[in-house]
């Protein structure tokens, strides 16, 4: 008997088997000699060979390792690709793909991307005789004035190459860092695998087997993260000391409708500008006692930050500007605690920064 899968009201069906897939796939207890439910951690650098030239699966760990080879199956199977690499962190992944290219190849990037994505394209990628065009993808207009023609035919859904920072919401807690590529060719993850191994760009195995345990739970962990987000978006929407929120499963969100067609649900992250100015988001940053004040994202427990002083402040002031990176837009990583302890810390926090606007609740 097959059920069909529930999805949040409004968005798109929830991917069939993916929790089913994300505990057993790649991590079958028959491929160990000691049959470990749990794959084990594989740390050994070298591997025994049965004559010169002939090992068994692996021969050194930058060019393979049992764990990591675990992780990349089951990402692959999740992403509903032939392939996927496992990478030292997320920015690892983005050079590694970047070294697909030439010297006078053309990469479109997203302008509101992570600084250090954007820092590696500006000062890293540039030099190298790329170049680099940042676009406002949400306008088609201008993504489309950037393409320049290409002759390679793409995926069903436009991609080639499909690229994760795992150090997010796939790991979930706070302790690896790490990327992911998946790909369907043959071709590019020869490619891929060939750099990978030559550009040393591996994750440890220890980091492997924290990656492959966070995604047995991804699922579950997904649903509250947007049960939290959701209930905090609203919370914001309604503060009158909040000028406005940004959550794609808000009504008010610009790509509201586009999200639910594509997606399954939303994550936790919600941005929000503070009424006030720089002294109020520092003030209510400094009131917070739930949220951590730390970058990063997609872990089990909250975070906030204020991008322009902390995960964007290499992005030059003006770039800054045209993306509305202001001192007063606040970014939150709704984690998983209980949704009224959020609310309440949101709340003394936005009644510290502005103690004499009352509530409006």
């Amino acid at each position: 008997m097959q059920k069909k899968e529930t999805s949040a009201p409004g968005f798109s069906p929830r991917f069939q088997h993916f929790a089913t897939q994300a505990i057993h796939t790649g991590q079958e207890p028959e491929q160990w000699n000691s049959w470990d439910v749990v794959p084990p951690i594989s740390l050994s650098t070298t591997f025994k060979q049965r004559a010169p030239g002939q090992p068994v699966d692996f021969v050194y760990g930058r060019s393979g390792n049992p764990t990591r080879n675990c992780l990349e199956k089951v990402v692959a199977m999740l992403d509903e690709a032939k392939h996927s690499l496992a990478f030292a962190s997320g920015l690892a992944a983005i050079v590694t793909v970047t070294h697909l290219l030439k010297a006078g190849d053309h990469v479109i990037c997203m302008d509101d991307v992570y600084g250090g994505t954007g820092r590696f394209f500006r000062r890293v990628a540039s030099e190298l005789g790329l170049k680099i065009s940042f676009v406002d993808c949400c306008k088609t207009k201008l993504l489309e004035e950037a393409i320049t023609p290409q002759t390679k035919r793409p995926l069903a859904l436009g991609a080639d190459i499909c690229m994760y920072s795992a150090t997010k919401y796939m790991n979930g807690h706070s302790d690896v860092v790490m990327g992911l590529v998946s790909v369907k060719s043959d071709e590019l993850h020869s490619r891929l695998r060939f750099l990978q191994n030559t550009l040393g760009t591996v994750p440890s195995p220890f980091d492997c087997y924290l990656c492959i345990r966070g995604l047995k739970t991804l699922q579950i962990r997904m649903e509250k993260h947007f049960q939290n987000g959701m209930a905090v978006a609203r919370f914001l929407e309604s503060d009158p000391r909040v000028e406005r929120v940004f959550y794609p499963g808000l009504p008010s969100h610009p790509q509201h409708e586009l999200a639910k067609r594509q997606c399954t649900g939303c994550p936790g992250m919600v941005t929000f500008f503070i009424k006030g100015s720089l002294q109020h988001a520092d003030t209510f940053l400094k009131h917070l006692k739930i949220f951590a004040l730390a970058e990063s994202l997609g872990g089990y427990e909250s975070l906030a930050e204020l991008p322009a002083i902390m995960t964007h402040a290499s992005v030059p002031k003006n770039d800054r500007d045209s993306l509305g990176i202001s001192d007063t837009l606040i970014r939150l990583s709704v984690g998983l605690e209980d949704e009224e302890d959020l609310l309440n810390d949101i709340y003394q926090a936005l009644k510290a920064a502005h103690p004499g606007s009352g509530n409006l609740k």
